[in-house]
């Protein structure tokens, strides 16, 4: 398991235009958002949270759809079940995308605050809510990729089948950060982020273990 995580990150860091991409992208579509929200402050504040969250899932796409790459155009797949499990070879994917996104959150952190006017609040709420909320992300879509990328549209598929699972996990992360980023008067934080954390578990159970079918049968 470990060799396959280092070989994902070994990856990730060899493919880090890709990374780069990503972050530029979550960026341009943060600053499209605030210019579409206009001038009004207020507003620009109240729509922060949601706003971050959707430029986190649009720009997962592009690394999720990644995640299988050098395994499907080099046909060395099959060569690396035979060698390790597929629900290792999942995970170690899987976390790698976790961490990446997890990363990506952090650094629109600031770029939200700057963009939106918006006070960062809790950081310590904010911080949890991304790392539950980016590993609701990261399972499905891991998942999804390998679903996707045998397939000549796995660009259309991908989003096709990821984000009506995902958005469950979506609204429990946006509410969660809003609390975060404004204020709980009436203690609804603890609620949401455990919601967020039962949506985390059921996902990456039960994608763990739907991953040899989708990995052995292809």
């Amino acid at each position: 398991m470990m060799a396959l995580l280092h070989k994902e990150m070994l990856l990730t860091w060899r493919g880090r235009a890709r990374v780069i991409g990503a972050l530029t992208f979550a960026a341009a579509t943060l600053l499209m958002f605030s210019f579409s929200a206009g001038a009004d402050g207020r507003l620009l504040q109240r729509l922060a949270p949601g706003f971050l969250w959707l430029a986190i899932l649009l720009a997962s796409t592009l690394t999720l759809q990644a995640s299988f790459d050098a395994e499907t155009e080099d046909g060395a797949l099959d060569g690396l079940i035979l060698h390790s499990s597929p629900a290792a070879i999942f995970y170690a994917k899987a976390l790698t995308n976790w961490l990446f996104l997890a990363a990506l959150g952090l650094v629109l952190l600031p770029l939200i605050a700057a963009l939106f006017d918006a006070s960062l609040g809790r950081l310590d709420r904010l911080f949890a809510v991304l790392i539950a909320g980016t590993a609701g992300l990261a399972a499905p879509g891991t998942l999804y990729a390998a679903l996707a990328g045998r397939s000549r549209a796995a660009g259309l598929l991908l989003p096709l089948l990821y984000f009506p699972l995902v958005v469950p996990a979506l609204i429990a992360a946006v509410k969660a950060s809003e609390l975060g980023f404004f204020g709980d008067p009436m203690d609804q934080w603890s609620g949401w982020i455990k919601l967020l954390l039962a949506f985390c578990l059921i996902f990456w159970s039960l994608c763990g273990a739907l991953s040899s079918a989708i990995l052995e049968d292809g």
